[in-house]
């Protein structure tokens, strides 16, 4: 089992954070983990996310030290567990304006342009968490082949859809936003719509699979 330390976070909350490295087995002991704090009667706010979790407290002052002892028990007594997915496909245009940093994540892996498609949308990511942005989700997957670091400058806009490697993961931006991710590819799918009864498409556990798309508008 990994390790795992306890600590307060403000005034308010209690973070569980998990020693590395990151794995599919220690995420799903996370949203089972997620799934029993939600329930406890003294958490107002639980948010899991990548190797660790952030529990807010209803009364922090009185809960704690004992919120502390007690998630650290319920992580050695938590069971990984498999949520109802869905597998979802994303078009995607890769390169030219809708990817403009492709050529350079090449480069940089030592790949040609289309090998690095290729690789990208040979793999089925797992989404481990949402963050950053609304629907903003995670992946879990990307070839050790592929990574490569973010941008030395980030780009004060990044558009809706643009399918991006930072590091070791993968991801697309809801939301048109500042970013530094190597942008390699754009979607036209929407991940994100306040007004739907769901309104992020992807959520924990989903399987996602990028597939090229010849034509397209960015």
């Amino acid at each position: 089992m990994q390790r795992a330390r306890c600590y307060l976070l403000g005034e308010s909350a209690v973070v569980l954070e998990l020693e590395p490295p990151v794995s599919l087995e220690s995420q799903q002991r996370i949203w089972g983990l997620t799934q029993r704090l939600m329930e406890a009667p003294g958490v107002l706010d639980v948010i899991p996310g990548m190797n660790n979790i952030t529990v807010v407290l209803r009364e922090p002052q009185s809960l704690a030290l004992d919120g502390i002892e007690r998630i650290q028990r319920w992580w050695e007594e938590s069971e990984a567990i498999v949520p109802e997915s869905r597998h979802i496909e994303i078009p995607v245009i890769y390169g030219g304006s809708c990817g403009p940093d492709l050529q350079d994540v090449a480069k940089h892996c030592g790949l040609s342009p289309a090998q690095v498609v290729e690789q990208h949308s040979s793999v089925e990511y797992i989404v481990y968490f949402l963050g950053f942005q609304p629907g903003f989700a995670y992946l879990g997957g990307l070839a050790p082949s592929l990574e490569t670091p973010r941008r030395a400058e980030p780009r004060l806009i990044v558009p809706a859809g643009s399918v991006g490697i930072g590091g070791s993961q993968t991801g697309i931006y809801p939301l048109s936003t500042p970013g530094g991710w190597q942008i390699i590819g754009q979607t036209s799918v929407r991940l994100f719509n306040p007004a739907d009864e769901m309104p992020t498409l992807l959520t924990p556990g989903d399987t996602v699979r990028f597939v090229p798309q010849k034509e397209g508008v960015c």
